[in-house]
């Protein structure tokens, strides 16, 4: 999904009265979705595009669950289910718990669900690791998480020169990725490099987050809009894997 196309269309219209085109458009995408990080994408893409900033992200969760969550429960699609599944997997506390249980009744009212929504949320936490410029003026973060075979990694700039925002983040293929991150990173010697575990990766993004978005490019600024809800869902899910039994 082009990101500058998916903002274009949801934008303009307020959150609340949003139901039909959101049905509309998840009836053209979730057919093609097979995987559970690709209905991920697609939804952080689309709370973004509502949201259209860091401030305005916790309203738009909220009317998604008072507001969307109750329409979706209405029309008992398998589309509406889909999209219950999504928000109970990158949304808010809020958001999670009121589309979890809206789905609950769904499928119990007979609609399958699909084939991703076992999964969907709750990928394994694999390996992690940082590398910046030995200044420390930038650094990049990676956490790379797997759905059985599939693995996905999520990286992310973080700005120290603007009181270490978050700068880009962007999502792709796990596969190799540390090898040749590491390997890059050997031959540079202005370049420092370390893995690290689940509880170092979270407070990393944590204090990025915190600190806010400080983009200085379109794409970048089109990147965390679209990757928002998904980078946090990640980090809430490394700060669990992290926290003592």
């Amino acid at each position: 999904m082009d990101e500058a196309d998916i903002a274009e269309l949801f934008a303009p219209i307020d959150p609340s009265k949003a139901f039909g085109v959101v049905l509309r458009e998840a009836q053209d995408v979730l057919s093609h979705i097979n995987g559970p990080v690709d209905a991920e994408l697609w939804g952080s893409d689309m709370i973004g595009a509502l949201a259209s900033d860091a401030a305005g992200a916790p309203e738009v969760m909220a009317v998604l669950a008072t507001a969307i969550v109750p329409a979706a429960e209405e029309s008992r699609t398998p589309e509406a289910l889909a999209l219950l599944r999504i928000f109970g997997a990158i949304g808010s506390a809020e958001l999670r718990s009121a589309a979890t249980e809206a789905a609950g009744r769904v499928v119990a009212a007979g609609v399958p669900d699909p084939g991703w929504a076992a999964m969907i949320g709750a990928p394994a936490v694999e390996k992690c690791w940082y590398y910046s410029d030995v200044g420390g003026r930038q650094e990049s973060v990676t956490a790379t998480f797997a759905y059985g075979d599939d693995e996905h990694a999520l990286s992310v700039l973080i700005d120290h020169g603007t009181g270490g925002g978050l700068k880009d983040v962007w999502v792709g293929d796990a596969r190799g990725l540390l090898d040749k991150t590491w390997l890059a990173a050997e031959a540079d010697p202005l370049v420092v490099f370390e893995t690290i575990d689940a509880a170092n990766a979270s407070e990393r993004l944590e204090q990025a987050i915190s600190a806010g978005e400080h983009p200085d490019k379109p794409d970048q600024a089109d990147d965390l809009t679209a990757h928002r809800a998904l980078l946090h869902a990640r980090v809430r899910l490394l700060a669990e894997t992290a926290a003592p039994e």
